[in-house]
């Protein structure tokens, strides 16, 4: 009679050999076809484009813009809080920016609290954001925080470098973006 402990330990150490069996050779096909398509070997990374958002000194507390990023159409706000906010880049950490499409149904969500950092209500089922804590939900029917977009400032301007989380009705943030080769070229 086979032990529970044997019993398990066989049918671990099978799937172990089987699993390599089919994705060792599957990632070897992959990698070929991968570099005879781009004629290189090595990893294929997406990239988000570096686009001039605002500047500095063009916003003012509390007055959000707005802006598309990472492709047109794509709408975000870019605020200055006035409070060191989570994600924040500026001299006081306070300049933040988040996709403005509800997490809930992509509703745009353009009503800006200044007096408590929120983005919100959503004019279709009031959930709201605290853009001083990521975007996270503060009421409503949205379950995630809103997408944050990543900002650099260089110079005086501020640079839009990447979306960090899905925006609503996106299944990859990076659909149009470029693609950067890494690795050894032949």
């Amino acid at each position: 009679m086979v032990s529970r402990r044997d019993f398990l330990l066989a049918g671990t150490a099978a799937g172990a050999v089987v699993g390599a069996g089919v994705l060792v050779p599957l990632a070897v096909v992959l990698a070929d076809e991968d570099a005879a398509v781009s004629g290189a070997s090595g990893a294929r990374l997406a990239s988000f484009p570096r686009t001039r958002v605002a500047s500095v000194s063009g916003l003012a507390v509390g007055e959000p813009q707005f802006f598309d990023y990472p492709f047109e159409g794509q709408s975000n706000i870019i605020v200055k809080t006035g409070n060191q906010s989570l994600g924040g880049v500026g001299d006081d950490r306070d300049i933040v920016s988040y996709s403005n499409l509800c997490t809930h149904m992509g509703c745009p969500v353009t009503e800006y609290q200044i007096d408590s950092s929120v983005l919100g209500p959503c004019p279709c089922h009031f959930s709201s954001f605290d853009l001083s804590r990521d975007g996270q939900v503060g009421f409503g029917q949205a379950t995630q925080n809103l997408p944050r977009i990543l900002l650099e400032v260089d110079s005086g301007d501020i640079y839009a470098t990447g979306v960090f989380r899905l925006v609503y009705g996106q299944s990859d943030s990076l659909a149009s973006a470029g693609l950067t080769e890494v690795g050894n070229q032949s």
